[in-house]
C-alpha cells in the first residue's frame, strides 16, 4: 500500500550534479526513510545546463552529436535534440561558465552557439528552442550573429571588447538563415543587455570580469545595441547568457521562461495535482531564485495544486520569512547538515543524507 506520493522535482545542483543525478539521489535517500512512498522523479530546468538531456528525458526523439567551436576556439562536443519537429538546444554547451572557468569573458565567443543553431536549423525542425543560461561568455551573441552569416564594420566572433568602435552591422544574412523556423529563447531571468542591471553589471564578476573590464565590456555592448537595435537591447531577457538573448531577439525570437517551458513538457501541474508533497532543489536557494529560478517555478505549480513544497540546497541563503515568498514551506541544506568539505567531495550521497532526514519530518 503507498503511503504518500511525492514528486521529486530539482533543478541542477550546480558543478556537483546533473537534475537527473539531483533526483536520483533525493530518491535514493527518502527510500531508505520511507520505502513504502511512491516517488515521482521529474528533473528539472531553466534553460541552463541540462536543459537538453532533461528535455530528453521527458520527450525521448533523437540526440545528434555535433562539434562546435567553444568560447575560446577549442572544439567542443554538443548536442541537438529533435523530437515532434522541433529542435532543442542548451548554449551552455558550447560557451558555458564550465568551458571557461569563469575567467576570460571579455575575449570569448559565442560563435560555436551560432554553429549548434545551424545543426539545429539544418534538422528541418519547425521550431528551435534555445536553452538560455551558464554561459561564460558576455559577447552579447555576436559570435553567434556572426556564425549565421551577419557582417560588420569590426569582427563579431572575437570577443566583446573587440566590438569597440562598431557602428554598422548587416543580420540580412543570419535572418536569412533562420527563414522562417520559429525560434524560442528560453531565458530564467529577465536581464537586459547593458546598464546597472544589465548582462555585464549583473553577471560579469562571476565571469571573471574585473570593476574596470564590466565598463569597458558594457560599453561595447552598448555600441553593439546602437548598430542593430537599442530598443531590443532594453527588452526583459536581452541580457540572458550574457547577451545571447539580445542577438536571438534580434533574429526574430520570441522569449518563454525556460520552467515554464519545461514544465509544460514534463507535464509537472498534472503530476503535482496527483502528489502529497513536492520536493525541488537547487544548488544555493536564495531570493534570487525567484527569478525565473527552478524551485521558485516548481513551488508555484505545488501552490495551484494546494499541495505543500519543500526544497534540498546546497546551501539555504534565506530565512523563513523569504521562503514562505517562494512558496516553499521548509528548506534544508547539504552543507549544514554534512558540512562544505563532505558537500563537495560527496554530493549524491550527501543529498540522499539529506532526503533520508527530509523523509523523518513529512512523510506520513
Amino acid at each position: 500500500m503507498v503511503r504518500m506520493r511525492v514528486l521529486v522535482a530539482p533543478d541542477k545542483f550546480a558543478g556537483t550534479l546533473t537534475a537527473v543525478e539531483a533526483a536520483a539521489a533525493i530518491a535514493e535517500g527518502w527510500a531508505r526513510r520511507a520505502p513504502g512512498d511512491e516517488l515521482d522523479l521529474a528533473p528539472m530546468s531553466d534553460g541552463g545546463p541540462g536543459f537538453v538531456d532533461v528535455l530528453h528525458a521527458a520527450l525521448g526523439g533523437e540526440l545528434l552529436a555535433v562539434t562546435v567551436e567553444g568560447p575560446f576556439g577549442t572544439p567542443t562536443p554538443a548536442t541537438v535534440l529533435v523530437a515532434d519537429g522541433t529542435a532543442y538546444i542548451e548554449t551552455a554547451q558550447a560557451c558555458g561558465i564550465q568551458l571557461t572557468k569563469g575567467e576570460g569573458a571579455e575575449l570569448a565567443t559565442t560563435i560555436g552557439v551560432g554553429e549548434l543553431l545551424i545543426a539545429a536549423l539544418d534538422t528541418g525542425a519547425h521550431t528551435v528552442v534555445v536553452g538560455l543560461g551558464g554561459s561564460g561568455t558576455n559577447d552579447g551573441g555576436a559570435g553567434l550573429l556572426e556564425a549565421l552569416g551577419a557582417t560588420a564594420d569590426v569582427e563579431l566572433g572575437c570577443g566583446p571588447m573587440n566590438l569597440d568602435g562598431i557602428r554598422s552591422v548587416d543580420l540580412a544574412p543570419a535572418r536569412a538563415r533562420v527563414g522562417d523556423v520559429v525560434l524560442v529563447a528560453a531565458t530564467d531571468v529577465d536581464t537586459t543587455l547593458t546598464g546597472l542591471f544589465g548582462a555585464t553589471k549583473t553577471f560579469g564578476p562571476q565571469k571573471g570580469l574585473a570593476e574596470d573590464m564590466m565598463l569597458l565590456v558594457d560599453g561595447c555592448l552598448e555600441q553593439l545595441a546602437v548598430a542593430t537595435d537599442r530598443r531590443t537591447s532594453l527588452e526583459k531577457g536581452a541580457g540572458a547568457a550574457g547577451g545571447l538573448g539580445f542577438a536571438l531577439m534580434l533574429l526574430g525570437a520570441t522569449r518563454a521562461p525556460g520552467i515554464e517551458l519545461v514544465a509544460d513538457a514534463v507535464d509537472l501541474a498534472a503530476r503535482a495535482g496527483k502528489a502529497d508533497l513536492v520536493v525541488t532543489g537547487e544548488g544555493a536557494f536564495d531570493f534570487s531564485s525567484r527569478s525565473g529560478k527552478v524551485p521558485y517555478g516548481v513551488a508555484t505549480i505545488a501552490q495551484d495544486a494546494l499541495r505543500p513544497c519543500v526544497a534540498l540546497a546546497g546551501q539555504v541563503l534565506v530565512g523563513s520569512r523569504e521562503m514562505r515568498a517562494l512558496g516553499v514551506e521548509s528548506a534544508y541544506s547539504l552543507v549544514d547538515l554534512v558540512g562544505e568539505e563532505r558537500a563537495f567531495a560527496d554530493p549524491a550521497g550527501s543529498l540522499a543524507a539529506l532526503a533520508e532526514r527530509t523523509a523523518r519530518t513529512w512523510s506520513r
